[in-house]
């Protein structure tokens, strides 16, 4: 998942990589509503395939030249209203009658994505528009897979609950519900690691300005 790729852009808008991200938008909206109504297994599809849209578009558009403007702007967008909007919709899960939390995912959890997502935008769009290469590091796209892990890996905990008596329908195995917790703790740690990083990078660039 690309956060930004600094390429000549084309003149272009409404090719196919640009039409993916769109779509991706609309999926992630989806998403959102079917989340709050308990509708684990159809989030998860949404889910896996709004995600498979963003690899997609980013690997069509490096292949055929297909990079524009349109797309350096709106494809970060789309990627962040994902994995944002997701991680506040899981952390709004309310707890079990036995007042266990489903989803794994504390709101701290969703702050710390949210903010780190904030931060990074605010320095990027301050970096190019001082004429500085702001571009994803890998350590970002790592970030971004464990970020859609954790999610994911939430969202299946999640079908393990009987909505009607707000209780686990079946216990989730030992091992899915120690997974969850090690990908989420894994996920916010290489979250807060990306940032301090970009943060990092754009210290060096106002520092050699």
């Amino acid at each position: 998942m690309s956060e930004s790729t600094v390429t000549a852009p084309t003149s272009t808008v409404w090719n196919f990589p640009n039409q993916l991200t769109l779509a991706r938008i609309m999926l992630a909206l989806a998403l959102f509503v079917f989340l709050p109504l308990g509708w684990y297994k159809t989030s998860i599809v949404l889910f896996v395939i709004t995600v498979g849209t963003d690899w997609l578009d980013g690997y069509w558009a490096r292949k055929y030249q297909q990079i524009t403007q349109f797309g350096r702007v709106v494809d970060p967008f789309a990627d962040k209203l994902l994995i944002c909007g997701t991680f506040i919709m899981l952390a709004a899960v309310p707890p079990l009658n036995d007042g266990t939390w489903p989803s794994g995912i504390a709101a701290w959890m969703a702050v710390v994505v949210t903010g780190r997502e904030l931060l990074v935008t605010a320095l990027r769009t301050f970096v190019e528009q001082q004429g500085g290469d702001f571009s994803a590091k890998w350590v970002g796209k790592w970030k971004m897979a464990l970020q859609c892990l954790a999610a994911g890996w939430s969202m299946v905990h999640l079908t393990y609950v009987d909505q009607a008596t707000n209780s686990w329908r079946t216990a989730p195995p030992t091992w899915m519900t120690n997974g969850l917790i090690v990908s989420a703790w894994a996920m916010v740690l290489l979250t807060l690691y990306s940032g301090v990083s970009y943060v990092r990078s754009a210290i060096q660039k106002f520092s050699a300005a």
